[in-house]
């Protein structure tokens, strides 16, 4: 056990402590705010503050946890070791070069993004506009290297210190917006379909569309025989989350009463974990979200445990109130569409801190990596495995957990089916290494 002296004991201080050292190093931590306590204590320690109380192993504090709620801060990032850093230590005896726990703190509450900024055409914050993407840590899960590094100060001060160490992992996420590319549609979608590919003279897509529903062929989207045996070959878990939004502009699935949709959710729930793919519509709307949660329920008959929002749409700290609310366990929207790399610094699940609330939330964080978006320009298979297997080594590193998201619609029997199809494998057989 670590116990952590500070003049206050903040909720902050117990969340960023508690992620870094229990959840990240595997090593329990107490606190105090007692000197004689801290003096009398026999194992392993350190003080957190602006000065040491003596010879111990001192950590000098930014004040970004002894604050509440969020205020604009200048923060200039510097190269540290092989990585970067912010919050620099003043003094020379400090344990570490910098507060790495106020710079955690920072990333993983996604701090910046509780201030005005520029939005995409669909509501999201923009990688651009991140302190990671700016300064050139994007790719790296800064956290967790921070963590080991920390790691070993305290094992050169501790030598005996216990910790339960992880493994590496890998979990793909499965997105499914559209189970089916052309069955269960009804009469007047399959007619608007027909009627789009005639005016840009799409016949083979027309004569693939009636062989499927006249049963002479497997409709393209229904690839998940596929993924999950994969999955039963490797022993590894996936999980599928489906939408089951009302139809709009955003929302292109078909029906929660579709029998056949119905039934497939069921089918790959048998043999995988399922969840739901939270419509545009629902992100920030309570009443909505309850009502698909309710439909994916009524179909699986097992609680709602893991989400993703439609779009990666991700504005915080509604969208995670109300997921909460909703007693979701845990979230994958976490990440950027776009861009490869770690959203909030990290590639290890944590717990969503609000921030106006200065609260530790029980809903557990999953940050993804990338998603099939980021990949866009790479034509060649050998480009995106280089691409991936430098994401993979940064992850291995600092035993984390490996997230892609793809989707079904990705492995139909095309070229670029063929392509993700490669690279789904290529993730397995890494992850075996």
């Amino acid at each position: 056990m670590l116990l952590v002296y500070t003049h206050k004991i903040t909720p902050r201080v117990r969340y960023i402590y508690r992620q870094l050292c229990t959840h990240i190093l595997g090593v329990e931590v107490d606190f105090t705010s007692k000197i004689e306590v801290f003096v009398a204590h026999q194992g392993a320690k350190l003080s957190y503050g602006k000065q040491p109380l003596g010879k111990e192993l001192f950590i000098e504090s930014a004040s970004l946890l002894f604050e509440s709620g969020y205020n604009a801060l200048e923060i200039e990032v510097q190269k540290w070791e092989n990585t970067y850093c912010f919050f620099p230590s003043r003094l020379s005896d400090a344990g570490l070069p910098y507060d790495i726990f106020a710079a955690s703190f920072y990333l993983l509450t996604r701090y910046e993004e509780y201030f005005p900024h520029v939005k995409d055409e669909y509501g999201r914050f923009m990688a651009t506009e991140s302190l990671a993407y700016k300064n050139g840590f994007l790719q790296q899960p800064v956290v967790d290297i921070w963590a080991l590094e920390f790691k070993k100060i305290l094992l050169s001060r501790f030598p005996n210190l216990q910790f339960n160490s992880k493994r590496f992992s890998v979990r793909p996420i499965v997105s499914v917006s559209q189970a089916f590319a052309y069955r269960e549609r009804g009469v007047l979608r399959t007619l608007g379909g027909v009627g789009r590919d005639l005016s840009k003279f799409r016949f083979k897509r027309i004569s693939s569309r009636f062989k499927v529903l006249l049963g002479l062929k497997k409709d393209p989207f229904n690839t998940f025989d596929f993924i999950l045996n994969f999955q039963r070959a490797n022993k590894k878990k996936i999980i599928f989350l489906f939408g089951l939004g009302d139809y709009s502009n955003f929302e292109k699935s078909v029906g929660s009463t579709r029998s056949k949709h119905r039934e497939l959710i069921k089918s790959v729930a048998d043999y995988a974990e399922v969840g739901l793919r939270v419509s545009y519509g629902a992100i920030d709307n309570v009443q909505v979200l309850k009502e698909e949660k309710s439909r994916l329920e009524s179909i699986t008959h097992k609680t709602l445990e893991h989400t993703q929002s439609s779009y990666y749409k991700l504005n915080l700290p509604e969208a995670y109130r109300n997921l909460v609310e909703m007693e979701v366990g845990e979230d994958y929207s976490m990440g950027y569409p776009n861009n490869a790399g770690f959203r909030a610094g990290t590639c290890s699940p944590f717990l969503f801190y609000d921030l106006d609330y200065e609260v530790q939330t029980p809903l557990w964080v999953y940050s993804f990596c990338f998603t099939n978006n980021a990949f866009k320009m790479i034509a060649e298979v050998a480009d995106a495995k280089q691409y991936i297997e430098e994401l993979l080594r940064v992850v291995k590193r600092v035993d984390g957990l490996f997230i892609p998201v793809f989707s079904n619609g990705l492995f139909v029997a095309t070229k670029r089916g063929l392509f993700w199809r490669a690279i789904f494998e290529f993730i397995w057989k890494s992850t075996n290494v």
